[in-house]
């Protein structure tokens, strides 16, 4: 089997617009900082895709942010290729991204359509090929920047969903923190987990003293608290807390970097994503493993939360996938408005990946077909 073509696919839908993030300064902090604002727009949401075809008519696909141009530097490298040497051009694209002049990870929707073609070329799931850990995947529910009833009433929907996690996403600056992580701690009760992103608004001193907080309330663990460029600044956090500190969100997608990192203690987990691909996140977890450290998948996923689905099924190392929508069919019903029709649904608070070859996904075709306008 040879690869005979790779394709960018750009699909639009009209019935949904577009947003845009719009920068805004956080109020009321002795340092200047800044959050984002979701503004709406006329423009109708697109979705790309990435496919990758063999002269044996099975195909990979794959949502992806890359680029045309990008694309075409992939085509010129794997066109003829087999794509079961999967780890044979993982490490000619990975080797060769410094000659290419891409970003790290790059290519890692192209590796995603691999393992999709792996997988229904031999009549299975992507977690069957890599070896399934647990049967399902369990969920915390997240949002954004809310006072302390409005995470409240977020906790009573998920646990309406069956989910027994939380993370608060603040931008308030630790002052304003602390009060708030008390009070939910003591609504919700100790059994409940809590998980803190303050998503770079707290100076060092700041996620010292927020953190000896969340060791004494006993949350999960805190989440880039600052910028993480300031690696000096992390090693001393994480020399300083006994809760676990996430710091490489801006960097998982350059797996060399976020391993030292983890090396020189800088982090305690790993953060990881698999649009840079599942076989990178698969060497990190392993990585970490070793360490005894986790690693934990960021945001929905690939196909609409089915990559993230298998990869968590797959990974011993990790405790949850990262949800965003507020019912449990979000996933489902993103998908759909592309064609996709199984996404990962939440139930009793856990995802799980489907039984079919590959991904597993399931697509309305003409749909997906119907919304094409470009294809590179």
């Amino acid at each position: 089997m040879k690869i005979s073509d790779v394709k960018l696919v750009v699909l639009e839908n009209a019935e949904h617009k577009a947003g845009a993030l719009k920068l805004v300064q956080v109020p009321d902090l002795l340092r200047i900082q800044y959050t984002h604002q979701w503004m709406p727009t006329d423009r109708p949401v697109q979705q790309t895709f990435i496919e990758v075809f063999t002269d044996e008519g099975i195909s990979g696909r794959c949502t992806t942010t890359m680029t045309p141009a990008q694309v075409e530097i992939l085509r010129n490298q794997v066109v003829g290729a087999d794509p079961l040497h999967r780890e044979h051009l993982y490490q000619k694209l990975h080797k060769g991204t410094r000659w290419v002049y891409q970003p790290p990870g790059w290519f890692g929707d192209f590796d995603n359509c691999l393992w999709d073609i792996a997988g229904k070329a031999a009549g299975l799931p992507v977690y069957a090929l890599v070896g399934r850990v647990r049967q399902r995947f369990p969920v915390y529910l997240t949002s954004g920047d809310a006072t302390a009833d409005e995470y409240l009433r977020h906790i009573d929907t998920a646990r309406e969903m069956g989910v027994n996690a939380y993370k608060f996403h603040s931008y308030k600056g630790g002052k304003a923190d602390i009060p708030i992580f008390q009070r939910v701690r003591r609504d919700v009760g100790a059994e409940f987990a809590l998980i803190a992103d303050p998503v770079c608004s707290y100076s060092l001193r700041e996620a010292v003293e927020v953190g000896h907080v969340m060791e004494e309330l006993d949350f999960v663990w805190l989440e880039e608290p600052f910028h993480e460029q300031k690696m000096n600044l992390y090693q001393e956090l994480c020399r300083e807390l006994t809760i676990p500190v996430m710091a490489n969100e801006m960097l998982m997608h350059d797996a060399g970097l976020s391993a030292q990192w983890l090396i020189h203690g800088a982090t305690d987990r790993l953060r990881a994503n698999a649009r840079n691909g599942a076989t990178q996140v698969l060497k990190m977890a392993h990585f970490a493993e070793l360490y005894n450290a986790n690693i934990e998948l960021n945001g929905q996923g690939g196909l609409f939360g089915l990559l993230h689905a298998h990869l968590g099924c797959c990974i011993d190392n990790t405790d949850y996938y990262e949800y965003f929508f507020m019912s449990v069919d979000g996933n489902r019903r993103q998908g759909e408005q592309w064609g996709m029709l199984n996404g990962s649904l939440v139930e009793d608070g856990h995802l799980a990946p489907p039984d079919q070859p590959g991904w597993g996904a399931v697509w309305d075709e003409k749909r997906f077909q119907s919304l094409v306008v470009a294809t590179y």
